[in-house]
């Protein structure tokens, strides 16, 4: 093996080199023998080969500079790139990634060290954060939203419940002069398995016994017969993450229709139940703004605000490990063909578009945000600035944020507020 062909066998090692096709492998090595591409170089191209192909965009074959200066290529290809990752997408001409709709998991119960109910994995300092509590109720998802890091767990098709967890919760020891707001939906959808191996029962039971607790269940699904079908304690909320037709069906897979997530929202909020709407990813694409828009102005006509606790916004947000998992997913996906500017450690749209998405979408809401029952805004690890500058108004500290949704919830739900 002479001199170069270890330098390219080595520069390929744990890269995406072997996901791309046979003839774009032999293209690039071609090309890097020919023009002798550095170690990073090589690397680089890979990485925008794989991107390419995740985009549906053309291939590093059809932008490949037809120049045979180094520097001159290499430049050519990250502006071509960069132009890609900073254009409005447009779904008009992609190819959705196919999901077997008859998929199926392997379900485990096990034995779980700790609990599972902790802080929300996302908060931070550097964002405006509710301080959300979290339990661990099912650990992975099977859904497959390609923007999601839970999807690790969907490939695995492990569904993991903890057979300890009724117990664990029974034992949970809470201040009992103290409001608690405790989300279900992290590790996994709250509602999609409905109440298998007992856990809405367990949860159920938990509400019920610890009046001060605000029980939160977010879900993209339509299974809500156990809702219907047993007492739900006033202390319990169930909210939907909601997001347009194109979104849904080119990036949420295997989750329930936009138009069956509003109507389980409607048939809950007709029985007495409060429910609540999350944006987040707001994703811009050609358009998005409007069709986000005949959304929330949907939720106006079809609920009224004493119906609704909270509606929440969020957007794209990555850290390299997740490009990285997403990189060697076999799917197609525009989720990542973002400008990636830097936000608070991670990166996200750059600042002006996140104003224009969260400003448009509170906007569109004002007939809910007057009166004794007024719904409560937020957004959801997003820059402390964007509030003023979207919202009109702002929190000094994580913690006045948290107080401010606590007094809401409990008010809405007609509970006491305990700080």
């Amino acid at each position: 093996m002479n001199t170069y062909e270890e330098k390219f066998t080595k520069a390929i090692e744990n890269t995406f080199f072997n996901k791309l096709s046979i003839e774009e492998q032999n293209f690039i090595k071609h090309k890097a023998f020919e023009l002798k591409f550095s170690h990073q170089d090589i690397k680089q191209i890979i990485d925008i080969s794989r991107d390419l192909n995740l985009w549906d965009e053309r291939s590093i074959i059809d932008i490949f500079p037809a120049n045979d200066h180094k520097k001159a290529v290499i430049t050519k290809i990250k502006k071509d790139y960069e132009f890609l990752k900073n254009k409005q997408n447009s779904y008009n001409n992609f190819t959705p990634h196919i999901v077997n709709s008859e998929q199926k998991f392997k379900f485990k119960v096990a034995e779980k060290q700790g609990f599972g109910l902790g802080l929300c994995p996302v908060a931070s300092e550097k964002t405006r954060c509710c301080n959300l509590l979290t339990l661990d109720a099912v650990e992975s998802c099977g859904f497959d939203c390609s923007y999601c890091s839970i999807q690790s767990f969907y490939n695995q098709n492990t569904i993991t419940f903890d057979k300890g967890f009724a117990e664990k919760l029974k034992n949970l020891k809470l201040e009992k002069n103290k409001t608690y707001h405790i989300g279900t939906g992290q590790s996994s959808d709250s509602l999609m398995f409905g109440n298998r191996e007992g856990v809405l029962d367990a949860l159920f039971d938990f509400a019920k016994n610890n009046p001060n607790v605000i029980l939160e269940f977010k879900t993209k699904s339509d299974n809500i017969k156990y809702f219907l079908d047993n007492d739900v304690p006033k202390n319990i909320i169930v909210t939907w993450s909601l997001n347009t037709k194109t979104i849904i069906d080119n990036e949420e897979h295997l989750t329930a229709s936009l138009d069956k997530r509003i109507l389980s929202a409607r048939r809950l909020a007709d029985k007495g139940i409060k429910v609540g709407f999350h944006f987040h990813p707001i994703v811009e694409y050609e358009n998005y703004l409007q069709e986000y828009k005949n959304i929330y102005e949907r939720l106006i006509n079809e609920f009224v605000p004493k119906e609704v606790v909270l509606v929440s916004f969020g957007t794209l947000t990555f850290i390299k490990p997740v490009i990285k998992q997403l990189r060697g997913r076999d799917f197609k996906t525009k989720i990542t063909q973002i400008p990636h500017i830097d936000a608070s450690g991670k990166t996200s749209y750059p600042l002006q578009t996140k104003i224009d998405m969260f400003k448009s979408a509170y906007e569109s809401f004002k007939p809910w945000q007057n009166g004794d029952d007024k719904v409560f805004f937020y957004m959801c690890m997003e820059d402390h600035e964007l509030w003023d500058k979207c919202f009109g108004y702002s929190y000094a500290t994580n913690n006045d944020f948290e107080c401010a949704m606590l007094s809401s919830y409990a008010k809405k739900l007609n509970m006491e507020f305990l700080v």
